[in-house]
């Protein structure tokens, strides 16, 4: 008995080392990823342990592993080790002869519970079950360690078969070439996750024709020219010839970048209005290539959406229409005025009546420069002596409002092709303007200047609200700006600041002859501790400003005013001011928009006028209106016809050349220009020159001219481009 129990310990510590080693072997299987069953490392180390034939031992039990006391198998032995006798339990004792691979590799995984569960749930071919299912047990791991190293399955494509080789082209393309179609980073970004996102399956095409959307593209793009613009800067690649995947998927890329370049010069224009000149500023407004690349291809008529980016204004459009005609698409029949003697207009007086000629071919004169009043009335009557007046301004000639044989020359063969190019670059600069012109809390209410007419208008709800003549600034370096900006008050009986520019190009080398010269004329001059001036006058009925100053605060110092020089007014021509615009009738003016901005107060002209006094009073507007500065010299009038005006500051000469003789060059890019400067330098004023503080004002240079002029803080300019010298800047004044 005793030597049966000592053969059965020594028989258990026995088992344990072989279970020991097992784990070690099956973790070292592991490790070495489903190595061969019968490698001779495995061979060896079964053939160093002693095996008890089955027959005459029985399995192993749990009880048997607690009741031994004496084994000694280290402890972070024991623990791994009865995960493997579980799961050997569960066969039948005569099924323990498997191959020696068999045992070495079955606990290869250390399969969890779960997964003995499932051994142990086993009932039928329990044999086969140990075989098959213990080498199996063992690649689990391995493989899971090893998926990265697989094949990626690929998701289901949702892009019909027809189309797949060319979505794999266009994925080729997108990835590594975009470049070479899309010079913008925001266009190449726009197409990676538009076409991205559709699987890059084609949308111009599908199994190689022309869908619905690339057919309208490619009318509107083709038809480039009615809106002023050239066909030739948006190529239409040619799908009846790309007959296989690398040129269909080329011509989709070159279609996307083509309506890329339409929508966005559509929009904003050929050219940028920095290109022009420094004395330009309208807000950008680009568009997003990804809301291009989404509106058009989902719209129902992608040919009408392409078309939404041109500009939407009724001037625009009008012009467009003319266009037409200037290049014999229009209808209607040619009118021409026959050749006969000068026909001349002349005013009453307080010594002569009014003469009026008489002439058969006034009726065709009224037709011809689009008279529609009185249309048959052959009588050479004011009306008709203004429109010749206007005509012979518009083109170029001496504005005598007399018809003879060289204006009717001029009338009957007129400068066609340099019409043309005017209605062009008018159109342009529509591209330049906001979208939207007004406010619409004021019921879309806006003020809009137009240089060459020299007149002002007021819009609200698309009609025009009132009207006046205005002076604008002389040609040169006093030309009045284009900007667009909001009117944010009007100043009743405003103090002119004198401008930095008259104060030292005009006032102080006037001081240098005349001493005196700023007295007399009501001028007060202050010179601060460090040298610098300032020169104002205050208010009154002989005020620079007159009585009203109209506020909308720019970095070019310019805004609109009276005058008490009205006179001018009654020119044909009238750019005379530093840059300013003079209105004729303020008070109006002051009425109409105070009306609009706060419509319960009930302004009218008699209440601003009673506001006149020697104090400054400010009228704010809890809504600004925004002020549209223009450079209209082709515009079509209220009786729709197409007029011309003289290009007083060579805004259309510029252009002209630049679109025609700068081809390839990038026009759209931003040109750099100095900011306008408020600071004034120290100045030693001469002897006798009265000076109002006697240099007890500011201890520096004081509020700068943009501070004293619209309060506040000057504005502050963007920074200068790197490697550009900064400009001296002209700064603009009344």
């Amino acid at each position: 008995m005793r030597d049966c129990l000592n053969h059965r310990a020594g028989f258990d510590r026995v088992l344990m080392t072989v279970a020991a080693t097992f784990l070690t072997v099956s973790a070292s299987s592991a490790l070495a990823q489903d190595q061969a069953r019968s490698s001779a490392a495995e061979l060896a180390i079964e053939a160093a342990i002693p095996r008890p034939e089955p027959a005459n031992v029985p399995p192993p039990t749990a009880s048997d592993i607690k009741l031994d006391t004496t084994a000694t198998v280290q402890d972070s032995a024991k623990e791994p080790a009865k995960e493997p006798m579980k799961a050997d339990a569960a066969p039948a004792p005569d099924k323990v002869e498997s191959k020696p691979s068999d045992l070495a590799t079955t606990p290869a995984t250390e399969a969890p519970k779960s997964e003995t569960a499932k051994t142990e749930s086993a009932k039928t071919e329990p044999a086969k079950a140990d075989t098959a299912t213990a080498p199996s047990a063992a690649p689990a791991a391995p493989a899971t360690a090893a998926a990265p190293a697989a094949e990626p399955v690929k998701a289901a494509s949702n892009v019909p078969a027809a189309d797949q080789p060319v979505a794999d082209k266009l994925k080729d393309i997108i990835g590594a070439k975009a470049s070479r179609h899309f010079d913008r980073k925001n266009e190449r970004a726009a197409i990676e996750k538009f076409y991205g996102a559709r699987d890059f399956a084609p949308v111009w095409t599908q199994a190689g024709s022309l869908t619905a959307a690339a057919k309208g593209v490619i009318a509107r793009l083709k038809d480039a020219g009615s809106e002023g613009l050239n066909a030739a800067d948006y190529p239409v690649p040619d799908f009846a010839s790309a007959t296989t995947p690398d040129a269909l998927a080329d011509a989709e890329l070159k279609l996307t970048a083509s309506m890329f370049d339409y929508a966005r010069q559509a929009q904003s224009g050929r050219m940028h209005w920095s290109q022009v000149s420094g004395d330009i500023l309208y807000p950008e407004h680009p568009v997003d290539p990804s809301e291009v690349l989404t509106k058009v291809t989902t719209a129902t008529d992608a040919s009408a959406a392409l078309d939404s980016y041109n500009p939407p204004h009724k001037l625009y459009k009008e012009l467009r229409a003319k266009l037409a005609e200037l290049r014999g698409q229009g209808s209607g029949p040619v009118i021409d005025i026959a050749d006969g003697p000068s026909l001349k207009y002349t005013p009453a007086t307080k010594k002569q009546a009014e003469v009026v000629v008489e002439d058969s071919r006034v009726p065709q004169l009224r037709a011809k420069l689009g008279l529609a009043e009185n249309a048959n009335d052959t009588r050479y009557d004011a009306a008709v002596a203004e429109a010749v007046r206007k005509f012979q301004n518009g083109a170029e000639m001496k504005p005598t409002g007399i018809l003879d044989d060289k204006t009717v020359k001029a009338l009957n063969t007129p400068k066609r092709d340099k019409q043309i190019d005017v209605v062009l670059v008018n159109m342009e600069r529509w591209r330049w303007l906001p979208r939207d012109l007004g406010a619409p809390a004021l019921g879309d209410a806006y003020v809009i200047l137009n240089i060459p007419d020299y007149t002002l208008k007021v819009m609200q709800r698309g009609q025009q609200v009132w009207t006046t003549r205005v002076v604008t600034g002389k040609p040169g370096t006093h030309a009045t700006p284009l900007l667009t900006e909001t009117m944010k008050y009007i100043t009743v009986n405003p103090t002119w600041n004198v401008p930095p520019s008259i104060v030292y190009n005009e006032y102080l080398p006037a001081l240098q002859q005349d001493p005196t010269v700023l007295q007399r004329m009501g001028l007060k001059l202050e010179q601060n501790r460090d040298g610098s001036v300032h020169i104002s006058q205050p208010p009154g009925e002989a005020n620079a400003l007159g009585r009203i100053r109209f506020n909308f605060p720019n970095k070019f110092l310019v805004y609109q005013h009276d005058t008490p020089d009205k006179n001018l007014f009654a020119r044909d021509e009238r750019a005379f001011s530093h840059g300013c615009m003079r209105v004729q009738y303020p008070d109006q003016y002051a009425s109409v928009l105070l009306n609009i901005a706060m419509p319960n107060d009930k302004y009218t002209p008699e209440r601003v006028r009673g506001m006149y006094g020697k104090s400054e009073v400010d009228l704010k507007f809890p809504t600004p209106v925004p002020v549209n500065i223009t450079y209209q010299t082709a515009f079509v009038d209220d009786a729709g016809k197409l007029q011309f005006r003289k290009d007083v500051y060579g805004r259309d000469a510029t252009m002209i050349n630049i679109l025609k003789n700068n081809r390839g060059k990038d026009l759209e890019a931003v040109v750099a220009h100095s900011q306008p400067s408020y600071s004034r330098p120290a100045t030693t004023l001469p002897s006798g020159v009265a000076v109002a503080n006697n240099g007890g004002g500011f201890g520096s240079s004081g509020p700068n001219f943009f501070e004293r002029l619209f309060g506040g803080g000057s504005p502050t300019p963007p920074p200068a481009p790197v490697g550009r010298r900064p400009q001296q800047q002209r700064v603009f004044t009344r």
